[in-house]
């Protein structure tokens, strides 16, 4: 009996060790990955998307953070980020693969959410999510800069299409409106007033 309260005795002082050791490395401040922004000539598209800037502000606390205040500011990043899921946003975004982007930093942002809940959680797991957070806003920074490139790339070419052979089927709408103008205008210069003659 002595032998086995000894042993329980002994386990229960290495825990509480090892929670003592674990709780200054809750504090110490780390940097994290790299977060992609949004490129400058693109932001004023998406300034009046207010859900979208808060998120976007409330993510570069998690750029140098502390897991402890990481675990703080959880919460706060999940309930902003529903906002922003749940929110009207510009056309252009109503597409799967942004949609999709979307939803894996909304279960990113939950994942951290559901760590500040666990109390054996160790700063490594903690700074892993944190990473893997900021990365999954990243990639949804990468496609807003990527649309807007591509949008700004289509109104800036000017091609004669008839010689340029194109399946409709394979175009996004905004290259189908920029053919269709382009079609219409060159049928008004061809268009000719017929010239009335004396008699």
């Amino acid at each position: 009996m002595f032998i086995l309260f000894y042993a329980c005795g002994l386990d229960k002082t290495e825990k509480a060790n090892a929670i003592q050791q674990q709780k200054p490395l809750l504090s110490i401040v780390k940097k994290h990955v790299k977060l992609e922004a949004i490129h400058p000539e693109f932001k004023d598209s998406i300034k009046d998307w207010k859900e979208f800037n808060s998120v976007a502000d409330f993510i570069e606390k998690f750029k140098e953070v502390s897991p402890n205040e990481a675990l703080s500011n959880a919460l706060q990043l999940r309930d902003l980020t529903k906002s922003l899921k749940d929110s009207v946003k510009p056309k252009m975004f109503l597409i799967p693969s942004f949609m999709a982007r979307l939803n894996v930093f909304y279960n990113e942002t939950l994942r951290l959410a559901d760590i500040t809940f666990i109390p054996a959680i160790s700063a490594k797991e903690i700074n892993e999510q944190v990473d893997k957070t900021i990365q999954a806003f990243s990639a949804i920074n990468s496609k807003v800069n990527t649309l807007y490139s591509k949008k700004r790339f289509e109104a800036a070419i000017d091609v004669d299409f008839d010689f340029v052979g194109i399946d409709s089927t394979k175009m996004d709408t905004i290259t189908k409106k920029s053919i269709k103008n382009n079609s219409i205008e060159k049928i008004k210069k061809q268009k000719k007033v017929p010239i009335k003659t004396k008699q």
